[in-house]
């Protein structure tokens, strides 16, 4: 059984006004900074789901080892990206590790940690000093749910929805910032250059 890792940079970046998937960080665009951690996990493959600005994002990311997923329907929501890695994902794969393609400070000790306790028909999220983020898990059992979600949030409400079992594995960190705003991207460069 194999495990896939879903790094999902397919939004349009409406609040901020320019593709965030390409905002410089560290040298690279910022969705080259999350792949390379996703390179680093015990992913037997990944996935990266694009959509608005996809050919812009391919000419300047580093996308080697990694399967490049469309989304045309991107502007519906997360949950459509979603739907469409599904189709994607390894047929032997016990389960996917759901990441965010503008938050590069999660580390890949924290999937290993939610490796550790993916079981095959729950989730699992990330319990952080400061709330329950990203990245998340989800068994192979928990997928048919996962396509009769709907819009950004759908994810979350699965999760507070008790409709299917949710493990949370401790992490001792603040939740990784994730870029939406120009002011969240200040943000992360400020706790970068700390």
């Amino acid at each position: 059984m194999t495990v896939t890792g879903i790094v999902l940079a397919a939004g349009g970046s409406a609040r901020l006004g320019r593709p965030k998937q390409l905002l410089e960080y560290r040298g690279a665009p910022l969705l080259a900074a999350v792949l390379r951690v996703a390179r680093e996990c015990r992913l037997d493959q990944v996935l990266v789901a694009l959509g608005g600005a996809a050919a812009e994002v391919e000419a300047a990311v580093d996308l080697s080892g990694v399967q490049v997923v469309h989304n045309p329907d991107f502007g519906s929501g997360c949950a459509s990206t979603i739907s469409r890695a599904l189709d994607e994902v390894d047929p032997h794969a016990r389960g996917i590790v759901l990441m965010l393609g503008d938050q590069p400070g999660v580390r890949s000790a924290t999937v290993a940690a939610l490796l550790d306790v993916a079981p095959p028909d729950a989730s699992a999220v990330c319990r952080y000093r400061d709330g329950r983020g990203h990245p998340l898990w989800f068994g192979r059992g928990i997928f048919p749910e996962l396509r009769r979600l709907h819009g950004d949030k759908g994810v979350w409400t699965l999760l507070e929805s008790g409709r299917i079992p949710v493990l949370e594995v401790p992490v001792d960190a603040e939740i990784p910032l994730d870029v939406d705003t120009w002011d969240d991207y200040l943000a992360l460069q400020a706790q970068d250059s700390r």
